[in-house]
């Protein structure tokens, strides 16, 4: 592993800062939808929900969170990564952990305006299984859920 892409470990309690990892990433992959939730309530989320409740995986680099994992069930809930860290294996790295401990299959939600997170998941092996109008979502973006399963 390089220590310019850091490495990669379950989030503990000390690990809230995935949260502005997650605001990075949302403002600069979907610059246009609106984000339902102010910075604080994000934080909150993160320190209260997603890492002490969910299996929540953080890469960091330098002492600085650049990405975030966020399994629940076989659903991949969130995989958000810093934007100067794009490009560089980080996402394939959590990818093949993802399946690594969801041999089974996983599902996950994302939106149709973000086409770089369409191609990476399709080229990791997702395919389309539904379109929403984005009316249980709380950006109300229209989104599209991915499946993958081991050998389809």
């Amino acid at each position: 592993m390089s220590g310019d892409r850091g490495f990669l470990r379950r989030a503990g309690d000390a690990d809230a800062h995935a949260a502005d990892v997650w605001l990075r990433s949302f403002a600069a992959a979907l610059p246009t939808s609106r984000c339902a939730h102010s910075a604080a309530d994000v934080r909150d989320w993160f320190t209260r929900v997603l890492v002490p409740q969910y299996e929540t995986w953080v890469s960091v680099a330098e002492d600085t969170g650049t990405g975030v994992l966020v399994l629940h069930g076989e659903e991949l809930k969130q995989l958000y990564l810093d934007p100067d860290r794009r490009g560089q294996g980080l996402g394939d790295r959590f990818m093949a952990l993802a399946k690594q401990e969801r041999p089974a299959g996983l599902s996950l939600w994302t939106f149709p305006i973000n086409t770089p997170a369409e191609r990476f998941y399709e080229r990791h092996g997702f395919t389309e299984a539904e379109r929403t109008d984005g009316s249980r979502n709380d950006e109300r973006e229209p989104d599209i859920r991915y499946h993958w399963s081991p050998g389809a």
